[in-house]
């Protein structure tokens, strides 16, 4: 970072950080590396690769893990820690040439694409592709009242619904295409 002249600033338990060109890095004392700004992937190719791990990964994760592709459930959930509307837990059967053509289009989680128009974009992508199947639950804020006081706890209402969401999505199991084989259960936000 020295050689390419990056600006270094002080981080709280931090080894080092600096940063250069919009791009910022930090290297914990935990030895956590973030590399945040529209450098990143510029900066894992032609300098963190090569020149400090000595290997090529990036763009060749599905060879290095053919597991990767295997046909899979996500489930995930939303509004756990809102005020206002409905917790809806939600899953999706992927395979893995959905897997492919959704990174190419885009697809990653939510909390990291910038616009609700290329998330509703890419939604309508999900939904139009054959051979996915998804569904949700939505459970409004009665609902949501009734089953916490029956179970007692928020975890094993979310289990509940991540439970039903998976059966929701057995049930339409002969819509979906199993080219890689056995299905795997994902939380989304690892997909």
């Amino acid at each position: 970072m020295q050689e390419r002249n990056y600006k270094f600033r002080e981080v709280p338990y931090a080894r080092f950080a600096g940063e250069k060109d919009k791009l910022q890095v930090v290297f914990y004392e935990s030895g956590k590396l973030v590399l945040q700004g529209k450098g990143t992937q510029e900066f894992i190719e032609f300098v963190l690769e090569p020149e400090i791990l000595k290997e090529v990964k990036l763009g060749y994760e599905t060879v290095l893990n053919p597991e990767l592709l295997d046909a899979r459930f996500g489930v995930d959930e939303s509004g756990k820690g809102d005020f206002f509307g409905p917790l809806c837990v939600a899953g999706v059967y992927v395979n893995g040439t959905m897997i492919e053509k959704w990174k190419d289009a885009g697809v990653r989680d939510s909390k990291n694409i910038g616009s609700d128009k290329k998330i509703k974009e890419l939604a309508e992508l999900i939904k139009e592709t054959p051979g996915c199947v998804t569904s949700v639950v939505p459970i409004g804020n009665e609902a949501y009242n009734r089953l916490y006081e029956k179970m007692r706890s928020v975890n094993s209402l979310l289990a509940w619904g991540h439970a039903r969401v998976i059966e929701n999505l057995m049930g339409q199991r002969h819509r979906m295409n199993h080219e890689h084989g056995a299905v795997v259960f994902q939380d989304v936000d690892h997909l």
